[in-house]
């Protein structure tokens, strides 16, 4: 069982990443930073009587949960905002008033992204976890850990249970089968 200094100094040690992580998949800090918080108190509340190993792999489920739980609120709110952000409307002028030809996507979403560039960045996603999958076991476990869980190479080896030097050689010969199989594909990165 973690001791109340063991899960203060992990969440400690996680809070930087896990910022990254939601900061990258929501892409507003000030929702991230909500995120994180939610997730961080909801291990000490449910999970704090856990033992410090188990700690790492339960925060990253909740974490995900969290972000997606996030996503869940905000398409159910646009969809609120956008059925009734006319209602107080009261211009007799414009009769032809149109919410979404009004609306006004904010910088860096993807609501702001045109329709190509939104189907073009999900096929080159699902390019990327096509080839990803055609990995060999150790190197799409290490290249996931490293890259995509953000998790640093000591911790890497500790999870897969080899030297730091074989999580670096797998993570590179991953990258370097992945790079060629994308250019092969047209995809620079």
């Amino acid at each position: 069982m973690a001791t109340d200094k063991e899960l203060n100094d992990f969440l400690e040690s996680v809070e930087r990443r896990a910022f990254k992580q939601a900061a990258y998949a929501v892409r507003k800090d000030e929702a991230a930073l909500d995120i994180v918080q939610d997730a961080m108190i909801k291990l000490a509340e449910k999970y704090g009587d856990k033992p410090l190993a188990e700690l790492p792999m339960l925060f990253q489920r909740i974490l995900q949960n969290t972000i997606l739980d996030y996503f869940r609120r905000e398409k159910v709110r646009n969809t609120w905002v956008s059925l009734f952000g006319g209602l107080g409307r009261r211009d007799d002028d414009d009769e032809e008033f149109d919410i979404l030809a009004s609306y006004e996507a904010e910088e860096g979403t993807a609501a702001a992204e045109s329709s190509a560039d939104q189907v073009e960045r999900a096929e080159t996603l699902r390019l990327i976890e096509e080839e990803v999958q055609k990995l060999p076991a150790r190197q799409r476990e290490a290249f996931l850990m490293r890259y995509w869980q953000d998790m640093d190479v000591a911790e890497t080896a500790e999870a897969m249970g080899c030297s730091e030097g074989s999580v670096k050689t797998h993570c590179s010969r991953a990258t370097h089968t992945l790079q060629k199989a994308l250019e092969a594909k047209g995809i620079k990165l």
